[in-house]
């Protein structure tokens, strides 16, 4: 079973900022002859990569509530120019919509199981065509 990462897409207001963002670095680097990748700077190396190199995803967490994911491809851990250990979350380039999932803010990231997971959007009947306010509202309700 695939093991994933939750965190925090700060400055994000919503899904089409990521989206915007993706798609920068993904030019940016075709640009610079590499794969069209995101990725994501972390302070902190994943110990458990295998597991989530096996299918796993980055889920985040947009104004309170997890509502999108990418899949991880990479994990790249290096030591930057001020001799800090960091790690680079390579990403696959689509971004995929999920179930709202109410979150509280943290700090850094965290690892999720699978089975706490919010589905992907495409494959709830309906939810994929209702407007982001009223599935937010329904969410909140516990009717989606």
């Amino acid at each position: 079973m695939a093991l994933h990462i939750i965190k925090l897409c700060v400055g994000a207001e919503s899904i089409e900022d990521l989206r915007e963002w993706v798609s920068r670095r993904s030019l940016a680097a075709i640009a610079a002859g590499q794969e069209p990748h995101s990725f994501h700077t972390t302070r902190m190396v994943p110990k458990r990569t295998e597991e989530l190199l096996s299918g796993g995803s980055l889920y985040w967490v947009i104004k309170g509530y997890v509502q999108a994911r990418q899949p991880l491809i990479g994990v790249e851990p290096f030591t930057d120019g001020e001799a800090i250990g960091r790690c680079n979350l390579i990403l696959g380039p689509e971004v995929v919509e999920t179930e709202l999932q109410p979150r509280r803010a943290f700090q850094g990231w965290r690892y999720l199981e699978a089975k706490e997971a919010p589905r992907d959007l495409a494959s709830l009947s309906g939810s994929a065509d209702m407007p982001l306010e009223l599935r937010r509202e329904l969410a909140e309700l516990g009717l989606l």
